[in-house]
This record gives C-alpha cells, structure tokens and sequence, in this order.
C-alpha cells in the first residue's frame, strides 16, 4: 500500500533529517516507527502525509506517486499532530470537526452525516456545542481523531499520540487505534515510548540518526532497542510475556 523507496530530507539549514529510507507497509497494517527525540520519526510522517517534500527518492501509495497526485492522495492519508492544539481550528468540536469534509467540497448532507458520525464514532456527541478551548487533553485528542475521521482516510498517522495524556486518556486512545485498526485501517504511530503500544502492532522499525537501523516484528526487536536508546517496555525488563496497556 506504501512504498517508499531511498527517501532522503535536509532542513533548510542543510542538516540531514533522513538518509536512504527504505519501507514497504502493507494495506491494514499497524505499523511503529520508534526512536528516541530528533531521529526523523515526525518529519518522516509528514512527508507521508504529503507536507514537506524530500530532496530525492519516492513514495508511492496505493500505485501512485505521492507528490504528482499530492490531491488525490491527501483524501486518504490522515494525520494526526503530537500537538492537539495545532490541529483544532473550530471554535466548537462541530465546527472543527466540520471543517475537512467541508473543505472537500462535499454537499452540505453530506458533510453533516460525516461529521454526526465521527461525533458518535468518537464519543463526542454530548459535548458536540463545547468551545475548544474548554476540552480536556483527551477530549482534543478524541477531537483531532475524529476529524481525519470524518475525511474518511485509509491510512491514519499518529504522531506521539499519548502525548500530554494521562493514565486514563492514554488507555482510551490506545482502545480506539485498536478498533480503527480491527475495521481495517493502515496505522503508523511514532513514539519513543513504545510500551504504550507495542503489543498490539503488526510490525516496527527502530530509527536513529535519520536511518532505519532496524525492522521487523516487535517481538524480534524489543530487546534491541535499548542498544537504540529507546525505553524497552517494562515487561521485557521483568523477564514476562507482552502486556498490553488495556490489561
């Protein structure tokens, strides 16, 4: 579903982002791409999502090469900011939900059955009228799913997705990316906290200096990545099976 094929990225500055990076996900995947902070995990993420533009190499999803149907592509691949506050421009949750399925150009029906099914999908229907500014850290970051939700992509990114969460805000959005993914989604979370996540994904890859450095199934790789300078979960610490976090 997306391939990406010797991607490279500079700052303006000249400093390298990324360097040869190579990946293949396949459609319904749920994907982790960890590393500790300024390893190139969000800027490799916007690049997927068609918002920075690599100096060479290529992506291709479903067939298509990224950026010569930037347009059409975007319709299909949602992302969704480490910053909740970033992303919601609505003075009310409808209002912020409302505004990608209107920018579509999509009739007003249309758009109205859209954004009341991403409020119900997402548990926001009770406070649908809120100002945005009123929402609790979890309340925005249910906010920021449910209006990629309401463009109705295929592909979903999470950028450090626990972010500014607690305890209970971290189980909640783990238990809809679960759900988004058993209904078929291609998801790909970046995190350095892999604990929060890494029992439920299909595959990772461990990023470091702008280069893959690893990648396969979690439970071939999580013992490695301390070598990376990411956190292991505590379960492999302790010498136990995977936990999930919504056990």
């Amino acid at each position: 579903m997306i391939q990406i094929h010797n991607l490279h990225y500079s700052y303006p500055d000249g400093t390298k982002a990324l360097t040869g990076i190579n990946l293949h996900l396949s459609e319904g995947e749920f994907f982790l791409l960890c590393g500790p902070n300024g390893s190139g995990k969000t800027t490799l993420l916007r690049i997927i999502a068609g918002l920075l533009k690599p100096i060479s190499g290529s992506i291709l999803i479903h067939g298509l090469d990224l950026f010569t149907h930037l347009k059409e592509i975007r319709t299909s691949v949602g992302i969704i900011f480490q910053d909740p506050d970033s992303q919601i421009i609505g003075e009310t949750v409808r209002e912020d939900i409302s505004f990608g399925p209107e920018n579509l150009g999509l009739p007003k029906k249309e758009v109205q059955e859209r954004v009341d099914w991403a409020l119900h999908r997402m548990n926001l229907d009770e406070i649908s009228e809120k100002p945005c500014y009123l929402l609790s850290s979890g309340e925005k970051r249910r906010l920021t799913i449910a209006g990629v939700m309401a463009m109705k992509p295929r592909v979903i990114l999470f950028d450090e997705p626990f972010a500014y969460l607690d305890f209970p805000g971290i189980r909640e959005v783990l238990k809809y990316m679960i759900q988004l993914h058993q209904e078929g989604h291609t998801l790909i979370v970046t995190t350095h906290d892999v604990e929060k996540v890494i029992a439920h994904v299909d595959r990772m890859a461990i990023l470091q200096k702008g280069e893959i450095k690893a990648i396969g199934p979690p439970e071939e790789l999580v013992r490695e990545l301390s070598q990376f300078n990411v956190r292991p979960p505590c379960y492999v610490l302790l010498g136990k099976d995977k936990i999930s976090w919504l056990e």
